[in-house]
């Protein structure tokens, strides 16, 4: 293998070995006690995060997107799970306002654990990795080799579907059932 897939290998060994794997308990449990589940985030965080929309989706819980036309309203006894990587959006701290403000819990994914977003937060779940917000700082021989927040991007993707795995254990999904709640119209 190539130096440099060994080394994006061992930056996201590194920032597993320092999850807080309480927080991430934590966070299955706020999810699958949740009646109905919105998720956000922007840009390539966006993404993750609709993948674990899909995911959840498919363990046959009530789980949405905001922004797509079909997002109920969500209030009392629901959660709004956001991504805010760097510490802070305007649009993720609009819509924890919004969240909570219609009585629902919020919980923020993010690697500044002392941002604006996770103050918000009811929980928080924080990933050490870089991002955007200090790709620049310190130690030039300290950055990810992975441009700009990839770090955190990447090991988002490993995290939710470590979360999926242990949410269809908590359930007692089947991967059959989770099969079945695939679309059919690809």
């Amino acid at each position: 293998m190539q130096t440099s897939y060994r080394q994006a290998l061992a930056e996201l060994e590194r920032v597993f070995e320092s999850l807080d794997d309480a927080a991430v308990d934590a966070a299955v449990m706020a999810i699958a006690g949740a009646g109905r589940i919105a998720l956000y985030g922007v840009g390539r965080e966006g993404l993750q995060v609709r993948g674990l929309a899909m995911r959840l989706f498919h363990l046959g819980l009530r789980a949405s997107v905001v922004g797509d036309m079909t997002t109920p309203p969500i209030g009392t006894g629901d959660l709004l799970v956001v991504s805010a990587g760097p510490g802070s959006f305007s649009t993720v701290l609009a819509l924890i306002d919004t969240a909570r403000a219609a009585g629902a819990s919020v919980l923020v994914v993010t690697a500044q654990g002392g941002g604006e977003a996770a103050r918000r937060a009811d929980r928080v779940l924080v990933v050490p990795a870089q991002t955007m917000a200090d790709d620049r700082a310190g130690d030039p021989g300290s950055a990810s080799i992975l441009p700009m927040g990839s770090l955190y991007e990447g090991a988002l993707f490993v995290l939710f579907e470590i979360m999926i795995v242990k949410l269809r254990a908590q359930l007692g999904v089947s991967p059959e059932a989770m099969r079945a709640n695939h679309t059919n119209l690809e």
